[in-house]
């Protein structure tokens, strides 16, 4: 048997079924022969992020899989992967590399060395009788602990080269995890009872672990509100009564009350708990903090803790709920804050009735949005963002009920990643609504890659909000822009679109914004990948932490690109 088919072999006994891929790489033409879908993308970067929104909406299971080939390729895929390493998101990496006698020659690009930084683990085939056991090791590292990426750097000299058997020695494995130390749970479930508000931060760890249900059973034991993290939005239904939504660069009127008026104590259960603006809510000073994460890496990095727990997510709200409930008696410990919940969420969107529901022309994208929310049930979609505007304008506001509903990202991505998660996430559930909302400044990045859901037959939305310039840049390049225009941007996105054989439709008049979504929907309905430009206001109100930007004072973040 050749590497490369013990590569492929090993792929299929770990139920891998599409690999994502750019060319040249041979690993391309024994995955066909063996059944495996080619998803062959325009672009290295994009094709990364297919892999990576494939890989979130499984949770792992399979993992994403990307190829490409020796030098450009990998050098193109590079901001991708580093996407993947900042959200932890468990995809595998099968580079070609130079053969093995000009590997070592100085300048030689050489994926070992220079995705170290940006992977869980790297590691280049040196012989290839030791496939299987690089491959073990690679499946290992996806599987187990904190996930994160994972490269196989295969030598172009290599892959058709005999392993020296017949038959490949390999069978897949399944995770291992831990629980965490009962005396900590304990300790924990004390000071839950104990406190008046406890709120709940729940992270991405919560997904991957599949662990809602425990964390709904433990919220609704404590009476507890629940806020999640960017990464882990939709690890707790949000039509709940006692979701306060996601918190990060944007809040819910009920996430800044309830976390910065009211908490006296917080539980972060799957988070890093990092400081990081854009995905992470910054916690309150003062308030103590009990962290249950996975990684030994994340305890006490930036918070003083009264309690740490090291485990699954999973086991360790299983075993919270024993806890807790052994201490409450059967009585709950507080009364339900859901009221308070609800009438703060009435408040809050009062306050931004006028921009959802708004008539004007260009379009406002929280028109665009409210009427988005409004016409689309999502228990069926799967929803996510681009950087900026985007982000900060849906994540608030957008409801998602199921796991995995909504793709929440943003510490270290570039414009246009959305459109690839979107692809890659209808890859993985193709009887879901996948959509994008991203701005013109983000299609020009990425935008040719409709083509490849076109050619692939992948049909998801993609709803581009064009304001023809940087709305989030206004605060920052204000002489650029009186003297030379540079915020600027321009173009016809549908037209573009429709030439690479997507169905489209441009939208100006705010009454036809909620029929042609329906219309959008219809057409991916019909196997078709669509696209919806809708022309908008430069919009720079954003519901932040302090809530001075709800009027209509410039309150943009940094961009992330």
């Amino acid at each position: 048997m050749r590497a490369a088919d013990a590569i492929v072999e090993i792929l299929k006994r770990e139920g891998v079924d599409t690999l994502f891929c750019f060319p040249t790489t041979s690993i391309i033409e024994n995955a066909v022969a063996a059944g495996i879908r080619p998803v062959i993308c325009r672009q290295e970067r994009v094709g990364v992020d297919m892999a990576d929104g494939y890989a979130r909406v499984t949770n792992g299971k399979p993992p994403g899989v990307f190829a490409m080939q020796y030098g450009p390729g990998s050098e193109n895929a590079f901001p991708g992967i580093a996407t993947t390493y900042s959200d932890s998101v468990p995809v595998l990496f099968l580079p070609l590399a130079q053969a093995r006698d000009q590997s070592q020659v100085f300048p030689t690009f050489r994926s070992q060395v220079t995705y170290a930084s940006v992977t869980k683990q790297v590691e280049e085939i040196m012989l290839p009788g030791s496939t299987a056991d690089v491959m073990r090791r690679a499946f290992g590292a996806l599987k187990n602990g904190r996930l994160g990426p994972v490269m196989v750097e295969v030598p172009r000299d290599l892959v058709d080269m005999d392993i020296g058997s017949d038959t490949v020695d390999y069978r897949p494995m399944r995770a291992s995890i831990s629980a965490p130390d009962p005396r900590d749970v304990d300790d924990a479930a004390k000071l839950l009872v104990a406190a008046k508000c406890p709120v709940i931060l729940a992270g991405q760890g919560v997904l991957y672990a599949e662990a809602s249900d425990e964390l709904v059973q433990l919220a609704e034991l404590l009476q507890a509100p629940v806020m999640t993290t960017v990464d882990g939005k939709s690890a707790f239904p949000e039509d709940h009564a006692l979701s306060i939504g996601s918190g990060g660069n944007t809040f819910s009127g009920p996430g800044r009350l309830f976390l910065y008026a009211k908490a006296d104590l917080i539980l972060g259960i799957g988070t890093g708990l990092n400081r990081h603006p854009l995905t992470t809510p910054p916690l309150p000073k003062g308030v103590p903090i009990i962290h249950a994460t996975n990684d030994t890496r994340d305890l006490h990095k930036q918070h003083h803790t009264e309690v740490a727990m090291l485990g699954d997510a999973k086991l360790t709200l299983a075993n919270l709920v024993v806890a807790v409930k052994e201490r409450l008696g059967g009585k709950l410990p507080n009364s339900s804050p859901a009221a308070e919940i609800a009438a703060e969420r009435v408040a809050w969107l009062k306050r931004w009735e006028a921009k959802l529901n708004s008539k004007e022309s260009p379009i406002t994208p929280y028109h665009v949005m409210s009427e988005f929310m409004r016409v689309v049930d999502p228990a069926g979609a799967i929803v996510t963002h681009d950087s900026g505007s985007p982000r900060d304008q849906l994540l608030p506001f957008y409801r998602a009920t199921r796991p995995r509903g909504y793709l929440g990202w943003g510490k270290s991505h570039q414009l246009g990643t959305g459109l690839g998660l979107a692809i890659g996430a209808k890859v993985a559930a193709p009887d879901k609504f996948c959509v994008n909302f991203m701005g013109d400044a983000a299609f020009g990045m990425t935008g040719l890659d409709i083509e490849t859901a076109v050619r692939a037959g992948i049909p998801s939305l993609t709803i581009v909000l064009n304001n023809s310039t940087m709305a989030i840049e206004i605060p920052h390049m204000k002489l650029s822009h009186d003297v030379h225009k540079a915020r600027d941007l321009g173009g016809n996105y549908a037209n573009l679109a429709h030439e690479l054989g997507a169905w489209t439709e441009r939208v100006a008049d705010p009454n036809e914004v909620a029929n042609a979504i329906l219309r959008a929907r219809r057409a991916t309905e019909d196997g078709k990948t669509a696209l919806l430009e809708f022309i908008t206001s430069a919009e720079t109100a954003f519901s932040h932490r302090g809530g001075k930007a709800e009027d209509g004072g410039p309150g943009g973040s940094q961009g992330d690109h």
